[in-house]
Formats: C-alpha cells, sequence, structure tokens
C-alpha cells in the first residue's frame, strides 16, 4: 500500500506528520512524502523543512493521496503540475484525503466538485467557491473523500482511515501506540467552544493576513 502525503513551500508540519504517524504503522504501508522537485520542503514556520524522496512523476498511482494545508495552500490554487498529478493520482487511488486547506487545493483540482468537505474553520466558506458543501464536522467522509477540519484533525482523520482500511482493533491498537489521548488544558479548540473576542481577533487576525498576502 503506497500513501503518498503531497509537500509544497510552506505547508503547515502537523497536517502531514500526524497522519504520517498514523497511516505508516498501516502492515504493508509505504509513506512517500512527494513534491515537485525532491529536496527539502520548508514548513510554514520556516523552522523545519521535511526531506522529500520522490518527485510527483516517480508516485503515479498511489493507493491513498492525502493533501495538507498551510499559508502556501494560496500558491496551490491555479491549475498546473500540482493539480494534474492530484488528478492522476485520484484517478487510481482507493482513498483521497486531505487536512486544513489542502481541502481547498483538492477543490481547486476539481475533484470536491458536488461533494460534501471540510477544512480550517476560517476558511470552510471557501469551499462553496468550487461546488463544494461545506460542513462544518472534524472529519467528512464522503465516498472515498475524506477531509479534516484544523490542522490537529488530521490526526483523527488518520485514525478513521485506518480502521476503514484495517478495522476497529488495528485503529485502536494504532491510536493506543501513539498514546492519542487528547486532553487539552483549555476548551478552546473551535470557534464553537472559544470565547468570542477570541474567535473575533483571530478571523482579524487571518483578514489582515489575508490582505498583506
Amino acid at each position: 500500500m503506497q500513501i503518498a502525503i503531497l509537500l509544497y513551500d510552506r505547508f503547515t508540519a502537523l497536517d502531514a506528520v500526524g497522519p504520517y504517524e498514523v497511516l505508516a504503522r498501516l502492515p504493508g504501508a509505504t509513506v512517500v512524502f512527494a513534491a515537485e522537485r525532491p529536496g527539502p520542503v520548508r514548513a510554514d514556520t520556516g523552522m523545519l523543512a521535511l526531506t522529500v524522496g520522490a518527485a510527483l512523476a516517480d508516485v503515479a498511482h498511489p493507493d491513498i493521496v492525502l493533501v495538507p494545508g498551510g499559508p502556501g495552500q494560496d500558491d496551490q490554487m491555479t491549475d498546473g503540475a500540482v493539480h494534474e498529478w492530484l488528478r492522476a493520482a485520484d484517478a487510481a487511488s482507493s482513498w483521497t484525503a486531505s487536512v486544513c486547506t489542502g481541502s481547498l487545493i483538492l477543490a481547486a483540482a476539481g475533484l470536491l466538485a458536488g461533494r460534501r468537505a471540510t477544512s480550517h474553520w476560517l476558511a470552510l466558506d471557501q469551499l462553496a467557491e468550487f461546488g463544494v458543501t461545506p460542513v462544518s464536522q472534524r472529519v467528512v467522509i464522503d465516498g472515498k473523500f475524506i477531509t479534516a477540519a484544523g490542522v490537529s484533525a488530521g490526526i483523527d482523520m488518520a485514525l478513521g482511515l485506518a480502521g476503514r482500511i484495517g478495522g476497529m482493533e488495528l485503529a485502536q491498537a494504532i491510536q493506543l501506540s501513539i498514546e492519542y489521548d487528547p486532553q487539552p488544558p483549555y476548551q478552546a479548540g473551535s470557534p464553537g467552544k472559544a470565547p468570542r473576542d477570541l474567535v473575533a481577533r483571530t478571523r482579524a487576525r487571518s483578514r489582515q493576513a489575508s490582505a498583506a498576502g
């Protein structure tokens, strides 16, 4: 089972590494980080880089495709080599997945039209621009497409996918092995739980950053 995780400049590290830690534990799985060019690809903070061992052309028929999000998603919205690869890889995949704003890249490539999907709460409404029905849930499954909300939701998505591939017991064993037992010190992980003024400030900062970009 070949699992291809797309990387691009300024991806969010946990979007890719969280699902990797789960899916790499599937029996017989091989995870390949793929990008337009092999070599280091720097995450959004600028302080971390992952080494890509394969160009997109080297990963033609993955069983699972996974697209992370991140600020660099804005540069991946126009048709080109990445979209062409996504469409070709999706044609052969058993599952096509995304985390955070990675769903916007899938949508821009034309793969989510007419489907239900989720994304980071700050970007969720943008899915509608591509004929996608936005769903405010942590994980959304529509056919073979499985999309996760922001960043940490990628771990939930990957565990659910592991269960569908290998069964609940295997998924539970993976969850136990990585000791995924979230007990956050604060209940501010979604706009429905966080203080309203914090949500407003976060939204305002996001809009300012988009305008500056």
